[in-house]
């Protein structure tokens, strides 16, 4: 496996955003009186965008118009909330330095909005990545394969020549959908077990192990 280009999910793979992302949630929650959510609960709970971050967040049996009312209070407090906490996980920098020596394209893709995407990645990662996908019209979340398929478009990398690194099912799930191999990384939101039921090609804990 000598790729040509990586795609990588961001959230639990290059960033820990996971403080950010439950502070976000249990301000919407406390506002509304509901009962607040721990950090691992906001873990499990991550991988397949907002609007299912919210929903299971929330307590059974809420009406649609609430639904609605939190995601909007929850996305706009994120917004201008998701730099608190967030960094790169350790070694992620130094690992898209050696893959940029070694001439390897790298992108990011995530079920985040694409204008959010685009910002931590430039914040993040504007020296090493030069493609970030998120959700926008014509691009469907994954485990559709839009986003990875448009980013291995951008960087001019047929799928053939790319893998997809992620820390999630949703993640496994998009690079069989995009037919491309799938590295697992289990320092994100999901234990090892689950990712070793996606089946992936390669399971690995630290982030160097991927060279």
């Amino acid at each position: 496996m000598n790729p040509k280009g990586i795609v990588f999910d961001l959230d639990g793979t290059l960033l820990n955003t996971l403080t950010d992302l439950t502070d976000a949630v249990n301000y919407m929650l406390k506002n509304h009186g509901f009962p607040l959510r721990r950090q691992d609960e906001i873990r499990r709970f991550l991988g397949n965008g907002a609007r299912n971050l919210i929903t299971k967040s929330l307590p059974e049996g809420i009406d649609g118009e609430t639904l609605e009312d939190c995601l909007a209070e929850y996305s706009a407090y994120y917004t201008t909330h998701s730099q608190i906490a967030t960094a790169p996980y350790e070694g992620i920098v130094e690992l898209l330095e050696d893959l940029q020596k070694r001439g390897i394209k790298c992108a990011i893709v995530s079920n985040k909005g694409d204008v959010q995407v685009k910002a931590l990645a430039k914040r993040h990662f504007e020296k090493y990545v030069t493609v970030a996908v998120g959700e926008r019209a014509g691009i469907r979340r994954k485990p559709c394969p839009d986003s990875v398929l448009e980013a291995l478009r951008e960087l001019d990398v047929d799928p053939a020549d790319a893998i997809l690194v992620g820390d999630s099912e949703v993640d496994g799930e998009t690079a069989k959908n995009a037919k491309i191999p799938f590295v697992a990384v289990t320092w994100g939101f999901r234990d090892r077990d689950v990712l070793e039921r996606c089946n992936p090609t390669k399971i690995i804990d630290k982030p160097q192990q991927l060279l």
